[in-house]
């Protein structure tokens, strides 16, 4: 049978090291304050809808079968090559902040009937091999703060050799949020404080056997100063199985990490179409505690899309403005006084300056969503 545990998170941060100014394509002239910020959901690799059903389900067979199917989409959407497409995103914008989602750490070992979660052999380490392939460009991140989410392990078989010789293994999936920092910058220039995680109080849950599996999430944020002004960053991944679990996450967003006196910088995944609706109650929520959306500030009633892409990542095109889910990626900053958007821009929709090759020499998409950037001037 499967086998999926909440575990208890634990703090897997390394404040950014601080190195030597290096040279920057496009340089802050004249001591100008600005700040350029990215979110950015990497995507597991797979969608995960099949899976959870089966393990619902409680079929062993089809269990197996549909964790097989999923770990069989997460190789050939193959991570290491998406990272290459992700870090030429990165190297365009130049963010001194991004905030990572769905940061997957993708982990195996022999089938041993364990019913926690322990499968210790590294597949994918979605943060560090993003940090390997910016570094290979000469781009220096690091992971200020991660939180650790919903940690889950089944059973399934790594490869149809496998699969052939009945060789099962536990496949195990940790979700965590991540903040990344440049490293390249002075401190006069980019200074972090305060890293901090937590988890929501209020969960999506589906029947898993007698029990029930709990699909955790959080938030990751870190205070920063900028060439003396300080502010906090935020970034977050919102339930989107369930509308009412996301309207309170967003709640617990705004009474927790938002709850601050500093000026807040928030990138997440709302789950939430801006574009349709933009009286949604987790965008309310955030506007009508002040928040402002840099996107629409830098293009007054440009509707966009952010998602999704096929599962397979495989789609010719990234879908136009209501073929999907909209624009549910946001850069949104609190404190109408203290920054200002200078400009916002998608990343990652150009099928054919953003695709990469996989192993298997198919053009397939960096993830399932865009990516936003933001270059905000920090005013006094």
């Amino acid at each position: 049978m499967c086998r999926l545990s909440r575990v208890i998170p634990s703090l897997l941060f390394a404040l950014a090291i601080v190195a030597p100014l290096a040279a920057d394509p496009s340089p802050r002239r004249n001591n100008d304050k600005t700040v350029t910020v990215m979110t950015r959901n990497l995507y597991y690799g797979a969608s995960l809808d099949d899976a959870m059903a089966a393990i619902a389900g409680g079929d062993p067979e089809e269990i197996v079968a549909a964790v097989s199917q999923l770990w069989g989409v997460v190789r050939f959407t193959d991570f290491p090559s998406r990272a290459r497409g992700l870090a030429d995103e990165i190297e365009r914008a130049r963010p001194d902040l991004i905030g990572l989602q769905e940061a997957a750490l993708w982990r195996s070992d022999p089938y041993d009937g364990n019913p926690i979660p322990n499968a210790s052999h590294v597949e994918y380490d979605f943060a560090q091999i993003l940090i390997d392939a910016l570094e290979a460009r000469g781009l220096h991140y690091a992971v200020v703060v991660s939180e650790t989410g919903f940690d889950a392990e089944f059973p399934g078989f790594l490869s149809e050799e496998d699969a052939g010789a009945g060789d099962l293994s536990d496949i195990r999936l940790t979700d965590r949020e991540v903040i990344l920092a440049r490293t390249d910058l002075k401190t006069s220039e980019l200074k972090l404080s305060n890293p901090r995680w937590g988890n929501f109080e209020t969960n999506f849950t589906f029947p898993v056997g007698e029990g029930e599996f709990v699909l955790l999430r959080g938030w990751a944020s870190v205070d920063a100063k900028v060439r003396g002004k300080s502010f906090r960053f935020v970034t977050t991944h919102l339930e989107d199985e369930s509308i009412d679990v996301r309207n309170a996450q967003a709640v617990e967003i705004l009474a927790g990490p938002a709850d601050t006196s500093l000026p807040v910088l928030l990138v997440l995944d709302a789950n939430s179409d801006a574009n349709a609706d933009p009286s949604t109650e987790v965008y309310a929520a955030f506007t009508g505690d002040g928040f402002v959306d840099t996107w629409f500030e830098a293009h007054p009633g440009s509707l966009v899309t952010t998602c999704c892409n096929a599962p397979d990542l495989t789609n010719p095109d990234f879908p136009d403005v209501g073929d999907d889910e909209g624009r549910i990626d946001f850069v949104l900053y609190r404190g109408s006084g203290d920054f200002e958007t200078l400009r916002a821009e998608l990343l990652g929709t150009d099928p054919d300056a953003d695709r990469v090759l996989n192993p298997s020499g198919v053009e397939i998409w960096p993830t399932d969503h865009a990516g936003v950037s933001a270059k905000l001037e920090v005013h006094n």
